[in-house]
């Protein structure tokens, strides 16, 4: 099983290349893991609602085409179910165990487009709460580097 991470836009803060590069290290051993950056379509300032979504189908389709045809496909948006720590370990044994790749997409500023959404085996949120999306990169690979923990039984999670 590997794990990719395919996430609308680059430049990120020092924060957030230091906190993913520390998980993306620490997770290796259990689960080989990668980020792919795709670009950010360009936005105007006075952009319509019909521009936000021509955004959304270009980026949607970068990730779309950036896909390997043996990975299953999670969309990360606010709408999908949320999960406990001990669930999404239990959720990633299984997909260990059936051998699936997983892409975990990480849309744009604008959310991601209805193809994606439809695409999608699954839908995740991290939380119900708006998040900047530097921080969801942090977060999402702290949490799957946890999940890993668990079913390694390593000390890193402490209930």
């Amino acid at each position: 099983m590997k794990i990719r991470i395919l996430t609308i836009g680059q430049k990120m803060p020092a924060w957030v290349i230091t906190g993913v590069d520390d998980y993306l290290k620490r997770i290796q051993p259990f689960v080989q893991t990668q980020f792919v950056e795709l670009p950010m379509a360009k936005r105007g300032k006075n952009d319509s609602d019909a521009d936000i979504l021509k955004y959304c189908q270009i980026e949607g389709e970068a990730i779309l085409n950036a896909m390997k045809g043996n990975e299953i496909l999670i969309a990360l948006e606010v709408n999908g179910r949320e999960f406990s720590t001990e669930k999404l370990a239990e959720t990633m044994q299984s997909w260990m165990l059936d051998g699936q790749d997983i892409v975990l997409a990480i849309g744009g500023p604008d959310g991601l487009s209805q193809e994606i959404k439809r695409a999608a085996a699954w839908h995740w949120s991290l939380s119900k709460l708006t998040l900047p999306h530097p921080l969801v990169r942090v977060m999402l690979i702290e949490q799957l580097y946890r999940a890993m923990t668990i079913n390694h039984n390593h000390p890193y999670h402490r209930a």
